[in-house]
């Protein structure tokens, strides 16, 4: 018997929409238990800020579509960080989770720090674990070949060190996107900074 794909798309859907919510949770969970050091803080944050610079980087080529409530695709962009890997903004997320964790870490037990990265990388994992496929399908079906060149050229999670040539690589960058597309992340992003911060002052 063949699964229902429909219902598959429709929860798949509802994490799309919901994406970033999702991921609050394990945010707060950081804000409660951890403690900050000093040392903690400066290479946590730093990591941080180099996902978030990923981040940057991607949706200047994607644009607002970046904070869109379905999948949708103006364009098949593969210019930029998408010459390197197919999920920048997502790798991009995983680093800051990362570098968060290892800011909160600082002053607690082993075991506190090992809880906490289990709930940072569990609830990455299961939301784009979740959306990666279904924006890959959607990608198939709008761009078709030149999409499914993409995959075989770039990696979907690992950056290659070899980025597509020139040739290939389709989209431009536009800043005046940015704090359109990024000012929730970048709030989201001041905030926990700030949060660190706070605990390692109190």
């Amino acid at each position: 018997m063949q699964p229902d794909r429909r219902n598959s798309a429709g929860w798949r859907n509802l994490v799309f929409k919901n994406r970033g919510l999702l991921l609050v949770p394990s945010a707060l969970v950081l804000v409660v238990f951890g403690q900050p050091t000093a040392t903690s803080a400066i290479v946590g944050i730093t990591i941080a800020a180099i996902g978030e610079l990923l981040r940057i980087s991607a949706v200047g080529y994607s644009g607002v579509t970046t904070r869109a409530n379905i999948v949708t695709a103006p364009q098949l962009v593969t210019a930029g960080p998408y010459s390197y890997i197919r999920n920048p903004l997502y790798l991009g997320n995983a680093i800051t989770a990362i570098g968060f964790w290892l800011a909160f870490s600082g002053a607690v037990t082993a075991i506190v720090s090992l809880l906490m990265l289990i709930v940072v990388i569990g609830s990455v994992a299961f939301v784009y674990a979740t959306i990666i496929p279904l924006e890959e399908a959607y990608l198939s079906a709008t761009f078709g070949a030149p999409y499914d060149r993409y995959v075989e050229r770039v990696p979907r999670l690992v950056p290659s060190p070899y980025p597509l040539p020139r040739s290939e690589q389709h989209g431009t960058w536009h800043s005046e996107v940015i704090l359109r597309a990024e000012i929730v992340t970048i709030g989201f992003f001041v905030v926990m900074a700030a949060a660190v911060i706070y605990k390692l002052r109190s």
